[in-house]
């Protein structure tokens, strides 16, 4: 049995990673809503979307958005079409779980959608967002973001 390791992160990426732990959480409780091997009611994961999006969850998306990527944007071209899928999916999670926080009632192919966007967005950010940003920005701009991100 092999065992994996994580993803070596740059120290100030790391706050912006742990999110990303709890995010993959939530998205595996989202995609299980209303199933049987779920351990929580639906009424539960909604609290529990509406805990991660309030405030944490949008202060991560503008930490990408107004630091992360204007930083990387003075040592890359920002027009990379990874870049422009992180930001149209950062629209659709936001529409999703605003929809989800705000309905009155349940709506598990809702809840269904945005665990899986979530999780394929994170991962494409862990996999593919935060290694581009790593290469390209030196170590000591990576160290002056550090106290920006949470």
């Amino acid at each position: 049995m092999t065992k994996h390791k994580g993803i070596k992160r740059h120290e100030s990426l790391k706050p912006l990673s742990r999110h990303h732990m709890i995010g993959l959480h939530l998205a595996l409780k989202l995609k299980r809503a209303g199933k049987e091997e779920s351990r929580l009611t639906v009424d539960e994961i909604k609290q529990e979307a509406t805990d991660f999006w309030n405030p944490n969850g949008q202060q991560h998306f503008r930490e990408e958005e107004e630091i992360l990527l204007p930083a990387y944007d003075q040592y890359a071209a920002i027009d990379q079409p990874e870049i422009v899928e992180m930001l149209l999916e950062h629209v659709k999670i936001r529409a999703r779980i605003n929809e989800l926080i705000r309905s009155e009632t349940i709506n598990l192919d809702l809840m269904h959608e945005l665990g899986s966007l979530l999780e394929t967005h994170i991962r494409k950010e862990e996999r593919v967002i935060f290694p581009m940003i790593e290469k390209a920005l030196p170590e000591d701009k990576l160290k002056e973001l550090a106290p920006f991100l949470h």
